[in-house]
């Protein structure tokens, strides 16, 4: 069973050599400069922020990274292993999962950690946390970048958890950008179309198993999938004011109201494609009525910027793999022998292996992938035979450069679906991008008669290694 809280957590991060404690740091861009590759080369730890400028002792902010195997078996109950292993490993339980789900909902409790401290009108105060500013030109301080904005659709009740990042706009008042399509943006719609303000509670402080789940691409309540991936259902309390479910070990909670036809300037923020993809605009508000806290809380922190490899959350990359690699397989593609979504643009650049049975089969499988309900911001789908290792560039790259024919092998599909943090997408026109499909595999017709590939043999590796090991270390 994985960590029960987030304190947990990352005592097990820290007796795995993988958590780093910092003192002292300000909250003014500071503490998101540690994980910033321009500034720092550490990409493997873990951050825990005490004595935090302007805050007292106790008052905590935790950035979990999430980027190494260590840290993603701790998050998802799984053993630790490669990173295509973990792809196969979370493709395998999906089905365990989503057949455990029913037996796994939340469990209402009447007590938890997070009564703790319950602040209501009069005593709030958002900034009594270390809200970090995570970046120079971003248009406030954010509470929530790794949050679970908890949502309840007003026509069948179910619960919704979404990760959407969560402006503060004064003592009792943030803005929340939540993209077109998404759960929570969907449920405040129906709200506000009766007329009526939408509840919502932000939890912003919690085991990494909420995060993932919250910004995974599942179908139903996301607490059930948590629970399933658990082994045990997450335990919620009925918050006072919205009734809808919170967790009860979570660190810090704010609860309140979003007002139909009222909207404040949110942003930018700088996000995870590395760029700030919208300028400052209106954004649905939550009135903030509650906050509830753990005695020393702790914040969670930001991981977004530019995806590169050590710094790309290894438990989103991995989960989009396993639920694209299960798509493929359930449109009836055979011979997936594994994907990946990049380190350097995520969905943006899909790489997908086969192993060819037939022509036009790496056209086929490419079209699917580019279709995929788990791409975001769709623009590259490459495929590959089954000797490339998809979650390497270099070798996606190789094949790219020696075995496709640029005007033989890339499709363009137009008008494929994006979102308004897309840099590419031009305010005010709507949602479209292209998506290129390239077939990086051997030509079918050619697969007796290709060039042979340079290889050193396993055997002969194995002993050179042992041999020279003192060398190469």
């Amino acid at each position: 069973m994985p960590s029960d809280d987030l304190r947990d957590w990352l005592a097990k991060v820290d007796q795995a050599g993988e958590l780093k404690k910092v003192d002292g740091a300000d909250w003014n861009l500071e503490l998101t400069c540690f994980i910033e590759p321009t500034v720092s080369r550490d990409t493997t730890s873990a951050y825990l922020f005490d004595n935090i400028k302007d805050y007292p002792a106790g008052y905590r902010v935790a950035i979990p990274r999430l980027v190494t195997p260590k840290q993603v078996a701790l998050t998802w109950n799984l053993p630790e292993c490669t990173r295509m292993e973990l792809v196969e490993a979370i493709r395998q339980r999906l089905p365990e999962w989503e057949a455990r789900r029913a037996e796994c909902p939340p469990r209402f409790v009447e007590r938890g950690p997070i009564l703790e401290n319950v602040h209501g009108r009069g005593e709030l105060d958002l900034l009594e946390f270390p809200v970090p500013m995570c970046h120079e030109p971003d248009g406030g301080r954010y509470i929530g970048t790794e949050d679970a904005v908890i949502t309840r659709d007003p026509d069948t009740g179910e619960v919704n958890l979404g990760t959407y990042r969560v402006m503060v706009q004064d003592r009792n008042t943030v803005g929340v950008f939540v993209a077109p399509g998404h759960g929570g943006g969907i449920h405040m719609r129906k709200w506000h179309e009766r007329g009526q303000a939408c509840p919502v509670a932000i939890s912003v402080g919690h085991h990494p198993l909420i995060f993932t789940v919250a910004c995974s691409n599942f179908v139903g309540c996301e607490y059930d999938w948590a629970g399933a991936i658990r082994g045990a259902p997450i335990e919620v309390i009925k918050e006072e004011v919205t009734g809808l479910p919170i967790p009860a070990d979570s660190e810090i909670v704010i609860a309140g109201w979003c007002p139909p036809g009222k909207q404040e300037p949110e942003g930018p923020y700088g996000e995870w494609t590395g760029y700030y993809g919208m300028t400052r605009q209106p954004a649905p508000i939550i009135e903030v009525e509650r906050i509830y806290h753990r005695n020393n809380p702790i914040l969670l922190g930001h991981n977004t910027g530019r995806p590169m490899v050590g710094r790309t959350q290894l438990t989103k990359v991995a989960m989009d793999s396993a639920l694209i690699q299960n798509e493929l397989i359930r449109h009836g593609i055979p011979g997936v022998k594994g994907v990946w979504t990049s380190d350097a643009g995520l969905t943006a650049l899909v790489a997908v292996s086969i192993k060819q049975h037939y022509a036009g089969h790496a056209k086929r499988a490419g079209l699917v992938a580019s279709q995929s309900n788990v791409l975001q911001i769709g623009r590259y789908v490459v495929v590959v035979d089954d000797d490339i290792d998809p979650s390497n560039i270099q070798d996606v790259l190789w094949a790219m450069c020696f075995r496709s024919d640029p005007e033989r092998d890339i499709d363009i599909l137009r008008r494929c679906r994006t979102e308004p943090l897309d840099p590419l997408h031009v305010p005010g026109t709507p949602l479209f991008t292209s998506v290129a499909v390239i077939d990086a595999t051997v030509p079918f017709e050619r697969l007796g008669t290709f060039p042979q590939k340079l290889h050193v043999s396993e055997d002969f590796a194995r002993a050179f290694t042992q041999k020279w090991k003192h060398v190469i270390g």
